[in-house]
């Protein structure tokens, strides 16, 4: 943590009251190793299309067996982060809404569990701790959703002021939430770029200095 982000070790953060109506420039998209991953180049896509100044793609180490890195690259305005050395997270990960999706099993858990051993579970881990946005969307089958740990982590997080967006099941199991509804749980959190009015005083002398209408005497 840096020296101006010091907390007192006996108070607990309040990321639901940090992040109130707060904006942001920035926007990163974690994945894990799931099947649904396949899914991120749609999601980053909508991320861009909000109107993030940087999206930032992370994921976990397990996604790459699932999803190449090239295909989040190729999205146009997308930043794929994999090295804590790289400039996008340079000196520390800037200040943006993260959504994590899809988020498997053993992310789930570890993050309940405060377990940062990647990269990806680094960047959420600290986002939780500063109290900015993050929103969780877990990709789990019937039998790992129902598990006595992950329901406890999903009471956990959102203690925390964790964001969760469930799976929905249409008849076939549950899977990853829709992509429009997991972009909308980001979209409160854009910095939408400011209005740019006509001073009104400009409109004011154009219409005084139109010449009257010439009549005949």
């Amino acid at each position: 943590m840096h020296p101006t982000e010091a907390a007192n070790p006996t108070q607990a953060p309040n990321p639901t009251k940090a992040a109130a109506g707060e904006h942001f420039d920035v926007a990163y998209l974690v994945l894990s190793g799931t099947t649904t991953a396949a899914r991120c180049p749609e999601l980053l896509r909508g991320l861009v299309a909000l109107g993030f100044a940087t999206v930032i793609a992370l994921p976990t180490p397990n996604a790459v067996r699932v999803i190449a890195p090239r295909d989040l690259a190729d999205v146009e305005g997308v930043q794929v982060v994999e090295s804590y050395f790289d400039l996008a997270i340079r000196p520390r990960p800037p200040r943006g809404v993260v959504l994590f999706a899809p988020c498997s099993f053993n992310s789930l858990n570890k993050l309940a569990h405060g377990i940062a051993d990647s990269l990806a579970l680094s960047v959420v881990a600290e986002a939780i701790g500063r109290g900015t946005p993050v929103i969780v969307a877990p990709s789990l089958n019937q039998p790992l959703l129902i598990h006595p740990q992950a329901q406890a982590s999903l009471r956990t997080l959102p203690t925390w002021g964790v964001t969760i967006v469930p799976p929905v099941d249409d008849g076939g199991g549950p899977r990853l939430a829709p992509s429009p509804q997991l972009i909308g749980a980001v979209r409160p959190y854009v910095r939408q770029p400011p209005v740019i009015a006509r001073p009104a005083a400009a409109t004011q002398s154009s219409a005084t200095n139109t010449p009257p209408p010439r009549t005949r005497s």
